[in-house]
């Protein structure tokens, strides 16, 4: 592991400035990464001038240059930090564990393909300053294609009606978080959190604003179809119980219906012991829909069963391989959610794409 340090200037000269921690998970971001902190300097330097702040870019694996051009942005701006992850962990751990690297009183958490615009953030200070701990941007509409849009909107609709807790819907983790908020975060212990449900679970004092989001400047999203899957999984059988409930209810239903329809056909039987057909088609249909509910069902207890063994192998979230300006991390060790993990020199090939 390598570990840069480079010593920060205080600024404050003894007065007490509260600190915006700027956090940003980046895949494949070279396009953005100076465009992001221009924009971000520019609102801290005249809209925001009387909080101190930090930028924070983690960068997890990317195949491209934005390693280079964080590097560069680092040896510029002693208030710019870096972050890379010894491999790709995937877009939940990664932006999970971006979200802790925040000091400050506050943590604004803004992804690096700038879909979301920093612009926002003043907006988001003030309603902080006004006492809400956790605000967080809403997409009132997105540059992204309708049909993606849509799914994302059935999708909220349902997770909505299933959910034991209220979710956001049309929410990405952009927000602005309390420090407050923060400590929780780093005292749950989760291998694969979902960042959304856990806002709308612990969030305190919610506050949401509605914003329009952009297209992202990386092009294409690198998510297919099975990492959408996945994500999705992991909101539902996280936050939902209600589908297992209904395959114990399906099954219970079912069995009393085939209880009421064995009978019937006992006793027709009985009388009509001469005419009553052989019913071949009947009973092959019913075994087929029974089969059809069962395998359904026994699909969804998987996901949970995959869900519960993902979290008891207790594996760190993200493994760092370096750090930039940072002053006070320890070699060798790194904390995350209320687990310590040891840092490996692991070089393995990116494997999954953000969206």
């Amino acid at each position: 592991m390598k570990t840069v340090f480079i010593q920060m200037e205080n600024k404050t000269e003894g007065v007490y400035m509260k600190t915006i921690s700027v956090t940003i998970p980046c895949w494949s971001e070279e396009k953005s990464v100076r465009q992001i902190y221009d924009r971000l300097k520019k609102i801290f330097q005249e809209q925001l001038s009387q909080y101190n702040y930090e930028i924070i870019y983690v960068d997890d694996y990317s195949p491209d240059h934005t390693r280079d051009e964080i590097r560069k942005l680092c040896k510029e701006d002693r208030r710019v930090k870096a972050v890379f992850n010894a491999r790709n962990f995937g877009f939940n751990r990664n932006v999970f564990a971006t979200m802790l690297y925040g000091s400050g009183d506050a943590t604004f958490l803004i992804f690096g393909d700038l879909q979301d615009p920093p612009e926002l953030l003043p907006v988001l200070v003030e309603k902080w300053e006004q006492g809400h701990k956790v605000v967080v941007g809403q997409k009132r509409k997105s540059e992204e294609s309708k049909l993606m849009y849509s799914l994302r909107t059935v999708y909220y609709k349902l997770i909505g009606r299933l959910s034991d807790s209220k979710q956001i819907q049309h929410f990405n983790g952009f927000g602005l978080y309390d420090k407050a908020f923060i400590d929780v975060m780093r005292q749950i212990d989760d291998p694969n959190p979902y960042l959304k449900g856990l806002v709308s679970e612990f969030g305190m004092n919610i506050c949401i604003v509605p914003y329009d989001q952009a297209e992202s400047l990386r092009g294409k999203s690198g998510f297919n179809f099975l990492k959408y899957y996945d994500v999705a999984m992991l909101g539902i059988t996280s936050y939902t119980k209600i589908l297992m409930r209904m395959a114990t209810f399906a099954g219970a239903i079912l069995g009393i219906l085939c209880v009421f329809l064995a009978a019937f056909v006992f006793i027709n039987k009985l009388l009509n012991w001469n005419a009553y057909p052989i019913g071949t088609a009947s009973i092959l249909i019913g075994v087929f829909f029974i089969g059809a509910v069962q395998l359904f069902f026994i699909g969804i207890l998987g996901e949970y069963i995959l869900s519960i063994n993902t979290r008891s192998m207790r594996r760190p979230l993200v493994v760092v391989d370096e750090k930039i300006n940072f002053e006070t991390e320890e070699k060798g060790v790194e904390h995350y959610a209320g687990t310590t993990a040891e840092i490996l020199a692991d070089t393995g090939q990116p494997d999954e794409p953000q969206p």
